[in-house]
């Protein structure tokens, strides 16, 4: 493929969401500078960050930008302020919920890995990750996160209403399928269908689509089943397709094959604009201390250069990664022997991209960001 010029929307958002963005930027600008390629970043303010700044989670001016962009990064969003306060009318949820529900965003995907250098992190047996690759499809503007909700007269209830159509389902479905036709050719559908309405109408829809797909194994587990198997035998797993809200967990459940948060990357996915994003939170915890992991960011970075059709790039953006790991080159919670700050591993993922070639990491080079990092 040839050049391209794309503009990226970037919401940085809060806590370490401006660190882990920085460095996702700086790898996307060596991809850039190695393959001629363009990128325009445009920054904006969404989240905790847009609420003190405007009163809004998401500002007409971010919403606007994201729609003339042609891919949104983002870091994260969240604030202990709105955490701990159940009773907050505004909050920052508020304002990624608008934006997938704008652009159209109906599609979550979380690729889960377990990288074997990473193993002893995890809190599963080694022999039961060991090899466990998973892609997890998540409806993601339905379901009772966007259905009515409220409280009765007498202020002693609550209620929130899960609803799907039959069109949301089918759009999903045949991204997921179709993504199981590139790698082992399995799709398990999970839902509550014993229980909940919603969830016969998707076991009825999906198995409707499955005869286009013929090449592919389709199973159905109940949520609480899927669940366990997650812990019990995650490698029976190939492509996960589920409704909004247990997608949310699972996805998160699943996390810990990989032994980290800070390693999973998402992209969410409509008919135009794409959204790229870690899965972690905002850590406000460790905002402003360097020790925030760049990883998920920067492969949510090569989720978008998959999107624009870059695979040769992105394949390198993973293999700059993979060298990462192999060396060592990480943040505390991965490495607290001899931890790399949150730019370091920037640095030395970036320089592999541009130079294409596999070094020893000196902290000192890497720390003021010499071009020679050996």
């Amino acid at each position: 493929m040839g050049v391209l010029r794309k503009k990226i929307a970037v919401l940085p958002g809060d806590g370490i969401g401006p660190e882990v963005c920085d460095e996702a930027i700086k790898v996307l600008e060596a991809v850039a500078d190695r393959f001629g390629h363009q990128f325009e970043f445009e920054t904006h303010l969404m989240g905790a960050c847009a609420i003190d700044a405007t009163g809004e989670p998401l500002p007409d001016k971010t919403l606007q930008g994201c729609f003339a962009a042609d891919a949104i990064l983002l870091g994260a969003i969240g604030d202990p302020k709105y955490d701990n306060n159940p009773a907050a009318k505004v909050r920052p949820e508020q304002g990624l919920l608008k934006l997938r529900k704008s652009l159209g965003l109906f599609a979550n995907i979380r690729p889960v890995t377990a990288y074997d250098v990473l193993l002893e992190h995890s809190p599963l047996k080694n022999e039961r990750v060991a090899g466990a690759d998973m892609l997890i499809y998540r409806e993601l503007t339905g379901g009772i996160y966007f259905g009515d909700k409220g409280r009765t007269e007498d202020g002693e209830g609550a209620y929130d209403h899960c609803t799907y159509d039959r069109s949301e389902i089918v759009r999903i479905t045949h991204l997921a399928f179709q993504a199981a036709t590139t790698r082992r050719n399995k799709l398990t559908l999970v839902d509550k269908a014993n229980v909940l309405e919603t969830s016969r109408l998707w076991r009825e829809v999906v198995k409707e689509i499955a005869p286009e797909y013929p090449g592919v194994e389709l199973d159905f587990l109940f949520v609480d089943n899927a669940a366990m198997q997650i812990i019990l035998n995650p490698k029976q797993f190939d492509v996960i397709l589920t409704e909004n809200m247990f997608g949310d967990i699972l996805s998160d459940e699943a996390s810990v094959i990989a032994g980290s948060l800070g390693l999973l990357p998402s992209a969410s996915v409509g008919n135009s604009v794409a959204l790229f994003e870690p899965i972690h939170g905002s850590f406000p915890q460790g905002a402003g201390k360097k020790i925030a992991n760049p990883i998920a960011t920067i492969l949510s970075a090569a989720m978008m250069l998959e999107h624009f059709g870059l695979q040769e790039e992105a394949d390198l953006v993973k293999k700059a990664v993979h060298n990462a790991l192999d060396k060592k080159v990480l943040t505390p919670e991965l490495n607290a022997a001899s931890p790399y700050t949150t730019e370091q591993v920037g640095n030395f993922i970036a320089y592999f991209v541009m130079h294409g070639i596999e070094v020893m990491p000196d902290k000192n080079n890497i720390e003021v960001g010499l071009s020679t990092i050996i």
